[in-house]
């Protein structure tokens, strides 16, 4: 049985009942007369060819709640756009696929491009910002909920635990954040547990209590690619997009709304999906950059905050660090020998090791260029600049898809 203990500033919603998820969707079914739920899944071609997708096709054939079904397509050419979109045809209800290369888009991001607007970095969060843009182009969208399309133990009830907290109409969240336990027979999540949190709590240690930062701890999984919020919320959120996705997101929903309307959410016991290389010789892939764009993204959140990082506190930030991460290691090398896991102390001290570098590097390529990638703006924004564009590309999606 799962915990019922509510720490940090969040309310958590744990799995205690294991309640059906038949119960579950039946009550999202009358909710979605009056409030319609788009899902949105950015995803690589790569991954369509990837073990995950079938099974996460075969789940969503479950799923009748749901208004619409948005693929967010990067890095695909033509045949291989008409490959994702016949896959993704035996689906029930809307659905479409948003492709990022084709002709059209690539014509709309000229267009932002030439409004001023930086588009130059590719990514995942470039891809679900845009996507955004489409979604929210339909004014009777209520929430949209957002998952990975790599995960190979996927279930139909991760859609349904996402949507139920802020749509159900006796609760009053804004936004809802999942999470799980990365563990097969060992832990994952490398650089939730050994870089972000230990960041998290060396920061608090050397600032004394900042509200934001209880806020960070508060997550239990805080870089899950997982979460839900109101289409309201979603218009004026700006975010990174880089590796900081999550870190930015987590920040403009504490600027944007109150820290009681915000959820974290047990999606399932555990997850499984692709895990990432790190190798202290590939600094711009993998986990190493990874951690690094996440630091960075976080430092200037909090100098935006109007907190000062000198070169001093930055050695003393190092510092700090390299003792949090050992103080991590030591809990979970306890939690896994309490469990029976396969636990390599000695390759994740190597690991701590080359988070440090990640972070050594982060700072001073923060202290050369603060502002660093500028945020992708808030929606409300571009309908500010250009008020036809989200008519057009609605129109340009619908085209693709004809």
């Amino acid at each position: 049985m799962a915990d019922f203990f509510q720490n940090g500033t969040i309310a958590t919603l744990q799995n205690i009942s294991k309640r059906p998820i038949d119960a579950i969707e039946n009550e999202l079914r009358q909710f979605a007369q009056m409030r319609n739920m788009v899902l949105l899944l950015p995803a690589l071609f790569s991954e369509f060819e990837g073990p995950a997708m079938p099974r996460i096709i075969e789940e969503l054939k479950k799923i009748d709640y749901v208004s619409k079904i948005i693929f967010s397509l990067d890095r695909a050419n033509a045949e291989q756009f008409a490959i994702a979109r016949k896959k993704v045809s035996q689906l029930p209800g809307e659905v479409k696929v948003v492709w990022h290369d084709g002709p059209r888009l690539l014509s709309l991001y000229k267009e932002l491009s030439d409004a001023d607007f930086d588009l130059t970095t590719p990514g995942k969060g470039r891809s679900v910002w845009m996507t955004l843009g489409y979604i929210l182009a339909d004014r009777d969208t209520y929430a949209i909920g957002l998952h990975d399309t790599d995960i190979v133990n996927y279930s139909r009830e991760l859609v349904a635990r996402l949507f139920y907290p802020v749509v159900h109409p006796a609760l009053d969240y804004e936004f809802c954040k999942g999470y799980y336990a990365r563990a097969t027979d060992r832990f994952y999540g490398r650089v939730t547990r050994l870089f972000y949190t230990p960041l998290i709590r060396s920061l608090k240690k050397i600032l004394g209590y900042n509200r934001f930062l209880e806020f960070l701890d508060s997550f239990r999984f805080a870089l899950s690619g997982e979460f839900a919020f109101i289409a309201t919320l979603a218009r004026g959120l700006r975010i990174s997009p880089t590796w900081g996705l999550e870190v930015s997101m987590l920040s403009e929903i504490y600027s944007k709304t109150t820290v009681n309307r915000v959820a974290q959410v047990e999606l399932q016991d555990t997850y499984d999906h692709k895990h990432q290389n790190i190798d202290k010789l590939q600094r711009d892939t993998g986990l190493f950059r990874m951690s690094n764009e996440i630091a960075k993204t976080l430092f200037k959140v909090l100098t935006q905050d109007g907190i000062v990082m000198s070169g001093s506190f930055f050695r003393t930030l190092l510092a700090t660090y390299i003792q949090e991460s050992r103080f991590a290691i030591e809990k979970y090398n306890a939690l896994a020998m309490f469990n029976g896991l396969v636990y390599d102390r000695h390759e994740e001290v190597v690991n701590t090791e080359i988070f440090v570098e990640a972070l050594n590097q982060g700072v001073a390529e923060f202290m050369e260029d603060p502002i660093g990638v500028p945020m992708l703006p808030g929606w409300v924004r571009i309908r500010a600049a250009l008020p036809g564009f989200q008519k057009k590309f609605k129109q340009a999606v619908e085209e693709d898809n004809s």
